[in-house]
């Protein structure tokens, strides 16, 4: 197998575990693996997308097995979700691969402060 394959499959696996343990689906991780790797911000976050459905079906699963679903509520952000989507993704094409990393780099920071901070 080749090596660059074998350091996706495991930058992979990486996702999966940080997004079942923090709930963030996995984007603020493979995003940046994927620049990483040499993508373009556009096919970075489309593939990202990809690789968060299968991942977020998985942990769903699991999730549900657990009896941590709350079906009501992620039916009413995944719309929301859904209405942003169409949104960012306009968005997103205007934007060079150089401002979306320090886009995400910034809201990367605050959210960690926002955490840390956070009682």
């Amino acid at each position: 197998m080749d090596m660059s394959l074998v350091a996706i499959v495991v930058s992979g696996v990486v996702v999966g575990l940080g997004a079942a343990f923090t709930g963030l689906g996995g984007g603020f991780l493979m995003v940046p693996l994927l620049l990483f790797f040499g993508f373009t911000a556009q096919k970075a976050i489309g593939t990202s997308f990809l690789g968060i459905v299968l991942i977020a079906m998985s942990a769903l699963f699991a999730q549900y097995k657990l009896g941590h679903v709350d079906y009501k509520l992620g039916i009413l952000l995944g719309v929301g979700g859904v209405i942003g989507a169409q949104l960012g993704t306009h968005l997103l094409e205007h934007v060079s691969t150089d401002q979306y990393r320090k886009i995400f780099a910034i809201i990367l920071i605050l959210l960690s402060v926002s955490l840390f901070l956070k009682k």
